[in-house]
């Protein structure tokens, strides 16, 4: 008769271990899921539990509007500027990838200015982006008064959402980016690239149709990097965007003033959007890589 396997025993340091991860899921996703809850309060509920019946009604509200801002804008715009971020992230990460995969003079002094980004505080970034926007517009206001009068009449500043907004978001993403690239292509297996070459490619070909494809996946997850955290990016755009505002500015202004589940309808909202960006990332990438073994 064969012997029974006996099970094997837990030691106590898995379970400890068990309980430090359960207690860190917790933490990380219990406020997410408690807004989540209260944000479908009934019309008499307020912004703590106990809940007041459940209903859509602070969705609806949110879409009628919520006071003088308009959220539906605020929603749009940074839809608009992460797009863009994402975009820019991808080619140029992609691009400075590439070079990297040769040794350029002074490569390494210009990778370190790159990533000393990362390190430096947010709201600093954000300032001297802002600051050096204003002497911009101190010098073009001389300029134009001194050749163009009616420019400088009709000239108001070059702060903006796609410009001095766009260039510190992009502080904040393209070390990411640059980051990856680097990791993607120090696993990179030349080889592939070179029996293209060999059988006739030229580099434009080999690129297109060996490099691109092996390397597409790592591209999307890229993208979905720059766009979620130029999403939610706050402390870099808060002195940069000039008279609009993106969608997370708007509700760091709105905790001060809305004192109802709203606000909490609104973070939902604003949480199942990234977590689409995500799934459909992760649905792009199972595509590619199916496309790729078939």
């Amino acid at each position: 008769m064969a012997a029974i396997p006996r099970r094997e025993t837990r030691p106590l340091s898995f379970w400890l271990l068990g309980a430090v991860f359960a207690a860190f899921v917790l933490f990380l996703y219990g406020p997410m899921l408690a807004i989540f809850v209260l944000s479908f309060q009934g019309p008499e509920g307020g912004l703590t539990f106990p809940m007041r019946g459940w209903s859509l009604h602070w969705f609806a509200q949110l879409w009628e509007g919520i006071g003088v801002i308009d959220i539906g804008a605020a929603l749009r715009r940074s839809l608009a500027l992460g797009l863009t971020v994402m975009v820019l992230t991808v080619v140029c990460s992609l691009l400075a990838g590439l070079a990297y995969r040769k040794k350029l003079p002074g490569g390494s002094a210009l990778f370190y200015v790159v990533v000393a980004s990362l390190i430096m505080p947010s709201i600093i970034v954000s300032l001297g982006v802002g600051l050096m926007f204003r002497l911009i517009d101190t010098g073009l206001k001389t300029l134009f008064e001194a050749h163009a009068p009616s420019l400088a009449e009709s000239f108001t500043s070059t702060l903006g959402m796609f410009s001095s907004g766009l260039g510190a978001q992009l502080t904040w993403t393209l070390p990411f980016g640059l980051l990856i690239m680097f990791a993607i292509f120090n696993r990179f297996n030349p080889a592939y690239e070179e029996a293209a070459r060999d059988q006739g490619a030229t580099p434009w070909q080999a690129l297109r149709h060996v490099v691109l494809p092996l390397i597409a996946p790592s591209l999307v997850g890229i993208g979905m990097f720059g766009f979620t955290l130029s999403w939610d990016e706050i402390a870099r755009s808060s002195q940069v965007m000039g008279d609009l505002n993106t969608l997370p500015l708007e509700l760091q202004g709105l905790t001060t003033t809305v004192t109802t589940p709203v606000i909490y309808a609104l973070g939902t909202v604003t949480t199942v959007i990234s977590f689409a960006v995500m799934g459909l990332t992760l649905l792009l990438v199972a595509l590619w890589r199916r496309r790729a073994a078939a």
